[in-house]
């Protein structure tokens, strides 16, 4: 098949505004990855690529890249590229209906569409609805109170004390940990909505009970009728609190953990109350010592992505495209070693030594030199026999990173 890609932080999405580095770090690693795998499965591949980024030549490995120069070029671009080509392949967050306009864009088009269906996204990144379903269907979840953002501060203070501190503040539309803070008192409300105002354009947000557990996130296939569980992921999540952000660092593949199987059950539950939920989605959930509880569902690639390739035994965007095209899902699942993958900040890289960046096998996505940024980012992979082999394999790619920049 002619697949278009396009993934929305570096294809173009972010032409005119600066491109949040430790953000790009995630983008573009699943865009490299599931380009790769389309690559190897046979498929003729064309991605869109901030203009930015295509003049730095990164290591991409598609048929054709077509550069994005202007704010909203790409919607154009996609328009007229995807008349020929035989599907469209989105990832894009949820944050301001973004995902969900662009694949209503796609169905419109009348073109093959690789992702969840546009009505199913909407359900989904609605949290308030999410949440909703899923108490009906009598899934535990987090006790959460859905606010207006004009509320009154005072007004808030007194709705949130049946919760009880710490409280996680968050957007209602949030990606990750965007905009989200743990909030140990009544004196940093004021700076958690901040936070939730700079990142979401909803005009509501939520408040949760802090549940102690294991932050992880379930991998599935689905076929619209049918879902399949095949990984649980440990996601490495820094939450410091509200003057500093939190932060999505990585994950690492496989997590083994007494709850696993019914963390699989819950998942697969929970995608099946969405009619529309097809392709890869990944769901995520905190498992305490006793009871595993939905968190959110992502209804697009996830970052878990690039670290679960490099462990299993199939091409994941050939079961990707089957679940889809066919409604067939993977027959044998079996994976062998671990991941570790993780984000490495340092001070802005030179475009020299950008390039010799290129030739380390670990970096998945590459420190960037972005003019406008502060800062480069990676996302480094280890793969070993053991988490330790994985774990050493990071750290040593770290320290020939800073060989590199120094």
């Amino acid at each position: 098949m002619r697949i278009i890609v396009y993934e929305h932080l570096s294809g173009g999405g972010y032409c005119g505004k600066p491109i949040p580095p430790m953000l790009l770090a995630e983008a573009f690693a699943m865009l490299r990855c599931i380009t790769t795998d389309f690559k190897a499965a046979g498929h003729t591949v064309t991605v869109l690529l901030d203009s930015r980024l295509s003049s730095l030549n990164p290591p991409l490995d598609a048929d054709f890249v077509v550069p994005i120069f202007y704010p909203n070029e790409y919607e154009r671009f996609l328009h007229c590229i995807a008349q020929i080509n035989d599907a469209v392949y989105i990832i894009a967050p949820e944050t301001g209906n973004v995902l969900e306009d662009l694949l209503n864009q796609i169905e419109k088009m009348g073109i093959t569409s690789l992702n969840c269906q546009s009505k199913a996204v909407g359900k989904v990144s609605n949290k308030s609805e999410l949440y909703e379903s899923l108490e009906k269907a009598g899934f535990l979840i987090p006790k959460t109170l859905i606010f207006e953002k004009a509320i009154s501060i005072e007004l808030l203070k007194s709705k949130i004390t049946e919760l009880g501190f710490p409280l996680v503040f968050k957007p209602i539309d949030g990606v990750g940990a965007c905009g989200l803070s743990l909030v140990q008192d009544e004196s940093q409300i004021g700076n958690a909505l901040e936070k939730i105002f700079a990142e979401s354009t909803s005009s509501r947000f939520l408040v949760q009970e802090f549940v102690e557990g294991e932050s992880v996130s379930v991998s599935l296939f689905s076929n619209g009728t049918k879902s399949m569980a095949v990984s649980l992921n440990e996601q490495l999540i820094q939450i410091s609190g509200v003057k500093d952000d939190a932060c999505y660092q990585g994950g690492i593949i496989p997590f083994e953990h007494p709850l696993k199987d019914d963390a699989f059950a819950l998942a697969e539950k929970a995608v099946s109350l969405f009619a529309g939920l097809r392709g890869y989605i990944g769901v995520d959930l905190v498992l305490t010592k006793k009871s595993a509880l939905v968190v959110d569902i992502n209804p697009r690639l996830t970052t878990s992505f690039v670290g679960l390739r490099t462990t299993a035994s199939f091409n994941f965007a050939e079961a990707l495209l089957n679940s889809i095209i066919s409604g067939e899902l993977p027959k044998t699942i079996t994976f062998s070693g671990y991941s570790y993958f993780h984000k490495y900040c340092t001070q802005k890289i030179s475009i020299e030594s950008y390039r010799e960046t290129l030739k380390l096998p670990a970096v998945v996505s590459p420190p960037f030199p972005l003019a406008e940024a502060e800062i480069s980012c990676s996302l480094i992979l280890g793969y070993g026999r053991t988490l330790k082999d994985a774990r050493l394999a990071v750290e040593e790619s770290k320290k020939q990173l800073d060989t590199i920049i120094s």
